[in-house]
């Protein structure tokens, strides 16, 4: 299929194409530059979002099940609050760094603006393979962490959820540590929690889900019959996996799934609820296939639509020009580098960013946040049509700026994005 888009204006020399090795700090930084100045943002406003509003770094000892002792290293970011409480995710990975979670709290500031939710952006984590702890472990882990960073989160303050390497068991217990402290139940306190303690209808599902519904849009948006679309999907956990099967059901194609081991390829189409998800069976995708390619091979195949929904800084300077699909759909943090994100603008391949299209986790997030404040839950039918409310209008905003600026998607979303925080700052001002 064609990738005819409206011409786009050719910014590429302005950025720097030179080192795929960039961080995912600099990638935000510099995207934040380029659209502000599109826009006339305040120069002060600027300033003030190119750096978080604190980070905080915290030691966090546990005892492992053999008595021993070992100390982890734990941190949160905080990037802005001038729309509301600050949101974001926490992260078990051992390569985890203080740059990371402001990189991933500013993208977070970006998300809940595109989608015109009353939060900012956080992120944070510790520096820990949850593979190599015991559930016990993990549990102490998590309550030691909360008691470290209990004095900067709160229903209205700071909200996490969960992130790689957590899931909702560990914001059970980080809900029941904070409570604890304060000396009384606040489920408000995280969302992605278990349903029996607060939890939402449709949060698990929310990110993917939101994935699909925008890969459908940008189908119907190119003219494109979905029934007759080709899809390739980096990752098939929680996100990958639920926009494949929703995606499977609404007529298209999946072709390739991949995990860490390599990919499932099946060019006449994958019964995408007969592969495993990691959830259900991790790094199973290539079980019994026909065909497995290597995992790199995924950026190779002739489809319509590429899907990374794995993790960040997978589409490089060293590989983008391997890529042959007509347009990308985001459904991972950061996939793609600022220096391969030129290179695609060159090359006229649309890419709908993650900002927009994975932001059905932060969106549900919102909905549960709202249920907890209320006491009152939602059903599921209430939650999706919501969410799809929510993303077919966040999707007419992004579309708007895309059209009558001539810009990227990325863009546009970002042109969103700061418009509404500019405007915050404008009526709220600097103190003192």
């Amino acid at each position: 299929m064609s990738s005819d888009t409206p011409p786009q204006t050719d910014r590429t020399e302005s950025r720097d194409q030179s080192d795929d090795s960039e961080s995912a700090l600099q990638t935000v930084v510099d995207q934040l530059s380029e659209v502000a100045e599109q826009i006339d943002l305040d120069p002060n406003v600027v300033e003030r979002l190119s750096h978080p509003n604190s980070v905080y770094e915290v030691t966090v000892p546990i005892e492992r099940d053999d008595g021993s002792i070992e100390v982890f290293t734990g941190y949160r970011a905080q990037h802005d609050s001038v729309r509301g409480p600050y949101k974001g995710g926490v992260r078990y990975n051992p390569s985890i760094t203080r740059d990371e979670c402001v990189a991933l709290s500013m993208a977070m500031t970006w998300k809940c603006a595109v989608m015109d939710i009353p939060f900012g952006g956080a992120k944070g984590g510790v520096q820990a393979n949850p593979k190599e702890l015991s559930e016990r472990e993990h549990e102490r882990l998590t309550r030691r962490f909360t008691h470290e960073i209990g004095d900067i989160i709160g229903p209205m303050t700071d909200i996490p959820a969960p992130d790689m390497g957590t899931d909702a068991q560990t914001m059970a217990w980080i809900m029941d540590a904070y409570s604890t402290n304060v000396g009384e139940t606040k489920p408000g306190v995280v969302t992605g929690k278990p349903m029996s303690i607060g939890g939402s209808e449709g949060r698990e599902g929310a990110p993917g889900r939101s994935v699909a519904l925008i890969a459908r849009k940008a189908a119907e948006y190119y003219d494109w019959s979905l029934d007759d679309t080709t899809i390739a999907v980096q990752g098939f956990g929680s996100v990958g996996a639920k926009a494949a099967r929703l995606l499977d059901d609404w007529g298209a194609d999946i072709v390739a799934v991949s995990d860490v081991k390599g990919v499932r390829y099946e060019p006449d189409g994958i019964d995408t609820m007969a592969v495993p998800s990691f959830e259900e069976e991790p790094e199973a995708v290539t079980d019994d296939a026909d065909e497995v390619l290597a995992p790199e091979q995924l950026f190779e195949l002739d489809v319509d639509m590429l899907v990374p929904a794995a993790i960040g800084n997978v589409i490089t300077k060293q590989n983008v020009h391997d890529i042959t699909a007509d347009l990308i759909v985001e459904g991972a943090n950061g996939p793609t580098t600022h220096a391969a994100d030129a290179i695609l603008e060159e090359r006229d391949i649309p890419v709908l960013p993650d900002i927009l299209a994975n932001a059905g986790g932060v969106t549900v997030s919102y909905f549960e946040w709202l249920q907890d404040i209320n006491r009152r839950a939602w059903s599921s039918e209430r939650v999706n049509n919501e969410l799809d409310q929510e993303m077919h209008a966040a999707w007419d905003d992004v579309r708007t700026e895309f059209e009558q600026r001539s810009v990227s998607w990325r863009d546009a979303a970002y042109i969103v994005a700061l418009s509404r925080i500019g405007a915050a700052y404008d009526a709220r001002g600097l103190w003192p």
